[in-house]
C-alpha cells in the first residue's frame, strides 16, 4: 500500500472540500436545519409521539441520511468529473497508485466530507432535542457504508458524464425520488399494504431504517436484510469501479 500517495490524494480532495466550505458544508447543514425545523418542530408538534419518541426524533435519522448521501455523491462525482476535464486525472494515473488505492482515495475523501456534514447536522439536532444514539457503533457503520456506496456511484457517474447536465441525472431522477419514497418522513405502517410492499423493494428504505434503528432503537424492517443489501452493494460497486479504473474507461480511452 502506497500510504504516502494515498494520504496525498485524500488530503488533496479534503482540502478541495474545505476550500469551498460554504457550498460543501454550510449549504447541506442549512438545508437539513430547515427540514428539521419544518417537519420536526412545526409539523411535529401536531403529530403524536411515534414508536415512543417525538416525531422530530423519528424524522431526524432520515434527514441525516439524506444529507450524507448527497454530500458523498456530490464529492466523488464533482471531484472526478472536473479532474477528468481539467486533465488533472493524468497526474493520478502516472502516480504510483494502484487502482484499489485510487478507489480508496476518492471514496475516503467523499466519506470524510459526509462525516463532517453528519457531525454538523448532529450538533444542530442536539439543539432541537432530536438526537439519541442507542447504538453508536452501528450508527457509524451505517453512515460510513452508505456514504461509501454513494461515493462509488458518484465515481461511476463522473466517468460516464460528458457534461455538467449529465452529472446531475442520477441524483435528480433516481437518488432524490428514491430517498423521499424510502420512508424518511413517515412510517410504512401508515401506507396501504401494496405501497408498503413496494417501499420494501426500495434499498433507500433499508438505509434510513438502519440508521433510525441505531438512533431511536426502532426498526420497521429486517435489519439483517438491510445489512446484506449494503454489503452486497459495497462489494459489487467496489469491483465495478476498480474494473473501470483498470480498463481506463473515459480516463484513458
Amino acid at each position: 500500500m502506497n500510504w504516502i500517495g494515498l494520504y496525498t490524494l485524500l488530503r488533496r480532495e479534503v482540502e478541495r472540500t474545505l476550500a469551498v466550505a460554504i457550498q460543501t458544508l454550510a449549504a447541506p447543514v442549512v438545508s437539513a436545519t430547515l427540514y428539521i425545523f419544518i417537519f420536526g418542530t412545526v409539523l411535529g408538534t401536531k403529530i403524536d409521539d411515534f414508536a415512543g419518541v417525538p416525531y422530530i426524533s423519528f424524522v431526524f435519522p432520515g434527514v441525516l441520511m439524506m444529507s450524507v448521501i448527497n454530500a458523498s455523491f456530490a464529492s466523488a462525482s464533482s471531484g472526478l468529473y472536473f479532474m477528468r476535464f481539467s486533465r488533472g486525472i493524468e497526474e493520478i494515473l502516472v502516480a504510483p497508485l494502484s487502482y484499489f488505492e485510487m478507489l480508496v482515495g476518492f471514496v475516503g475523501s467523499a466519506v470524510a466530507r459526509s462525516v463532517i456534514v453528519g457531525v454538523l447536522i448532529l450538533i444542530v439536532g442536539f439543539f432541537f432535542g432530536a438526537v439519541t444514539l442507542s447504538n453508536p457503533l452501528g450508527f457509524i457503520f451505517y453512515v460510513v457504508t452508505i456514504a461509501s456506496i454513494f461515493a462509488m456511484l458518484g465515481i461511476i457517474v463522473a466517468l460516464w458524464a460528458e457534461d455538467f447536465e449529465q452529472l446531475q441525472v442520477l441524483n435528480t431522477f433516481v437518488i432524490t425520488p428514491l430517498t423521499y419514497l424510502g420512508g424518511i418522513f413517515y412510517s410504512i405502517s401508515f401506507l396501504p399494504d401494496l405501497v408498503a410492499t413496494i417501499t420494501r423493494l426500495n434499498p433507500f428504505f433499508y438505509f434510513a431504517d438502519g440508521i433510525r434503528s441505531t438512533m431511536i432503537g426502532y426498526s420497521e424492517s429486517n435489519l439483517m436484510v438491510g445489512v446484506f443489501i449494503i454489503l452486497f452493494l459495497l462489494a459489487s460497486l467496489a469491483l465495478l469501479v476498480t474494473y473501470l479504473f483498470r480498463s481506463g474507461w473515459k480516463i484513458r480511452t
